[in-house]
C-alpha cells in the first residue's frame, strides 16, 4: 500500500512538472530554440492583401539570404506567419498567438491602423514590433519597443506637394478623405499645412467610407468645381474605383496620394482612368540612384517574380528582417530586451531602401521621396524630391 502511494505521488509530481514546462514553453523566447523566430503580421487575404503578400515576399528573400550565409548566432531564421485577413480584430488575436509561439520580433503590420491596434500588446510584452509600412502618425509614440523602417507621411507628403506645385504647376485641389480610416484621416491632417505652405488651395472636400464601391454622388459633387487634381488619402481599392467614376463623368483630372494607393489594384480597377495618377514612396526601382545592394535585390526579386519589379512593401519587408538580424548579431542575443538597445542606436545602416539613421524619436531618416506615376499600367519613377533641400 505504501509503495503504491509513493508511486502515485511520484506520478503526480512528474505530471505537474511536465505541465509547468509545457505552460512556460509557449512564452519562451526563440533564443532558447533551434531557430530564431520572427513573426510576420499582415493580410495575405482581404482588402489589403497586396501589402501583406509583398511584405512577406521581401521577408522570405531576406531569410533565404541570411540562412544561406550561415544564419544568425549559429541559428537559422524562421518566419512564423500570421495572416489576419486585413481585419483589425483578427490582427489582435494573431499578435497574441505569435507571442505565445516565442517570436523574438514581429514584422508588421504594413498599415498604420492595424499597427497602432497591436503595438500596445507588443509593448506590454516587451517584444519588438517592426512595421514595414505604417507611415502614419502616432505609431512610435506608443512605446519604445515599436519601430518602423518606412519613410513617415509627415516627411513624404510635403515632398509630394512640393513636386505638384513646383514641377506640375498645380494651384487648386480637391481633397478626398476616407472617413473612419485612421491612415486616411491622419494623412489628410498632414496634407493640409503642406498645401497651405506651397499655396495650393483646397476648393472642394469630400469624404468616402472604406469598402465603398459607388462614388457617383461624390464625383458628381466634385464635377462642378475647377481644380488641377485630387488629393486622395485612402487606399488603392477605393482609389481605382473612384478614378473610374471620374472618367465615367468625363472628369480628366488625376489623383495624387500616399503609398496607400501603391498597388496594382489601382490601375487594375481604374483601368485607363488610372494613367497619370501619382503616389509617393520611400523606395522605387531607380537604377540610376540604386546602390549595388539595391540593384542585387531588384534583380533577385524580378528573377523570382516573372520579371515584375518590387515595390516598397517587398523592399521594406526585406530590410526589416536584415536590420533585425544585424541587431541580434551585434547584441549577441535574440532577446528583444537586449537587441532593442542596438536598434535604437542605428546609424548609417545600409538597406535596399536606403541608408537608415534613427533620430531621437526612433524615426528612420531616409532620402529622397520618390514620386511614382502610373504609365502603361505600371508605376514608373516620375521624380525624386530631396527632403533636405
Amino acid at each position: 500500500m505504501k509503495k503504491r502511494l509513493v508511486l502515485l505521488c511520484l506520478v503526480a509530481v512528474c505530471s505537474l512538472a511536465l505541465l509547468a514546462a509545457g505552460c512556460g514553453g509557449s512564452e519562451t523566447s526563440s533564443q532558447d530554440g533551434d531557430t530564431i523566430k520572427i513573426g510576420f503580421l499582415g493580410g495575405k487575404t482581404g482588402n489589403h492583401a497586396h501589402y501583406g503578400i509583398e511584405t512577406l515576399k521581401g521577408m522570405e528573400m531576406a531569410v533565404e539570404k541570411i540562412n544561406n550565409e550561415g544564419g544568425v548566432l549559429g541559428k537559422d531564421i524562421e518566419i512564423v506567419e500570421g495572416d489576419h485577413g486585413s481585419n483589425i480584430s483578427q490582427a489582435v488575436s494573431v499578435t497574441q498567438k505569435l507571442i505565445t509561439q516565442g517570436v523574438s520580433a514581429i514584422v508588421g503590420d504594413p498599415t498604420t491602423g492595424i499597427t497602432k491596434s497591436v503595438a500596445p500588446i507588443c509593448q506590454e510584452n516587451e517584444l519588438i514590433l517592426m512595421s514595414a509600412g505604417a507611415v502614419g502618425t502616432g505609431v512610435l509614440e506608443i512605446g519604445n519597443y515599436i519601430f518602423r523602417d518606412c519613410l513617415p507621411d509627415v516627411v513624404a507628403a510635403p515632398g509630394q506637394v512640393k513636386y505638384l506645385s513646383e514641377e506640375l504647376g498645380w494651384e487648386n485641389v480637391a481633397l478626398v478623405t476616407t472617413t473612419g480610416l485612421d491612415y486616411s484621416e491622419s494623412l489628410t491632417d498632414i496634407y493640409r499645412p503642406a498645401l497651405e505652405e506651397y499655396r495650393l488651395e483646397i476648393v472642394a472636400e469630400e469624404t468616402i467610407m472604406e469598402g465603398d464601391t459607388n462614388f457617383s454622388a461624390v464625383v458628381t459633387s466634385l464635377s462642378s468645381k475647377d481644380f488641377d487634381g485630387v488629393i486622395f488619402t485612402g487606399y488603392y481599392t477605393e482609389g481605382g474605383l473612384f478614378l473610374k467614376e471620374m472618367r465615367k463623368q468625363d472628369m480628366q483630372q488625376v489623383i495624387a496620394g500616399g503609398d496607400g494607393l501603391l498597388g496594382k489594384e489601382l490601375y487594375e480597377l481604374g483601368g485607363e482612368a488610372a494613367e497619370g495618377s501619382m503616389v509617393y514612396t520611400g523606395f522605387a526601382v531607380d537604377m540610376d540612384r540604386a546602390s549595388e545592394k539595391t540593384k542585387a535585390f531588384i534583380e533577385e526579386y524580378k528573377a523570382n517574380n516573372d520579371d515584375n519589379i518590387p515595390d516598397m512593401f517587398a523592399a521594406q519587408g526585406y530590410d526589416a528582417v536584415m536590420w533585425l538580424a544585424d541587431a541580434i548579431e551585434e547584441a549577441n542575443s535574440s532577446d528583444p530586451t537586449e537587441f532593442r538597445e542596438t536598434l535604437v542606436k542605428t546609424e548609417n545602416w545600409e538597406g535596399v531602401t536606403g541608408v537608415i539613421t534613427l533620430d531621437e524619436n526612433r524615426e528612420p531618416i531616409k532620402n529622397p521621396v520618390y514620386i511614382l506615376e502610373v504609365k502603361d499600367s505600371q508605376f514608373s519613377v516620375a521624380g525624386a524630391i530631396d527632403i533636405n533641400s
